[in-house]
């Protein structure tokens, strides 16, 4: 597969392309070749970058999986859907964080109040971050959400229950941008066989 990657440079791209060269995938570099003539494209960028790559990618046809949070879905999935091209996103790409979410989504339905605790590097933009805000949406119960930014950190989440007499905490801790790299391969795999418009959750493919 002919990869077009937005993002090469960063966290998760120095990580990323390396691993789908060894994968046997043919990977250039988004903003310098662009989209045309890949068969998909992957965007681990920022919220102000993110709908220009897309927007270039639906133009030439191409699907594409997104990493990068805190940019409106809804018009996204407008713009995908007018053009015929699946997309897909995910707010964490770590099978961990992905069960994290499914367990939260559970013990909601037994514990009368929660809050999250989110925390990340320095570096990232958006706050609260988008497995937060995916997390709170499947508890359904609005929870109160912490964000936290310091130097050190890379992904980490928990999910703190209480009722009377106890409490339950659920937490998810990524050390290292691999643990997305299973992830982003599997959507890679899956993304042009999707409807079009813009597929959420990794949950969806597994």
């Amino acid at each position: 597969m002919r990869i077009a990657l937005y993002g090469s440079r960063g966290k998760v791209g120095v990580v990323l392309e390396p691993a789908l060269l060894a994968a046997g995938h043919a990977v250039v570099d988004g903003r310098e070749a662009g989209p045309d003539g890949c068969d998909a494209a992957v965007d681990f960028t920022r919220p102000d970058a993110v709908v220009a790559n897309v927007d270039r990618c639906l133009a030439a046809g191409v699907p594409v999986v997104i990493g990068t949070t805190g940019f409106d879905f809804g018009a996204l999935n407008v713009r995908a859907k007018e053009a015929g091209v699946p997309c897909f996103h995910a707010p964490n790409f770590a099978q961990g964080a992905v069960l994290m979410m499914r367990f939260a989504e559970e013990a909601a339905k037994a514990f009368p109040r929660a809050e999250i605790v989110e925390l990340h590097s320095e570096a990232k933009r958006d706050a609260p971050s988008g497995t937060a805000k995916a997390t709170a949406a499947r508890m359904g119960t609005d929870p109160t959400i912490h964000s936290v930014r310091l130097p050190g950190l890379v992904a980490h989440q928990e999910v703190i229950f209480g009722g009377p007499g106890e409490t339950l905490t659920i937490r998810h801790d990524t050390t290292s941008r691999e643990a997305f790299v299973p992830g982003v391969r599997l959507a890679l795999e899956k993304v042009r066989e999707l409807p079009p418009g813009l597929t959420v959750g990794l949950d969806a493919l597994l």
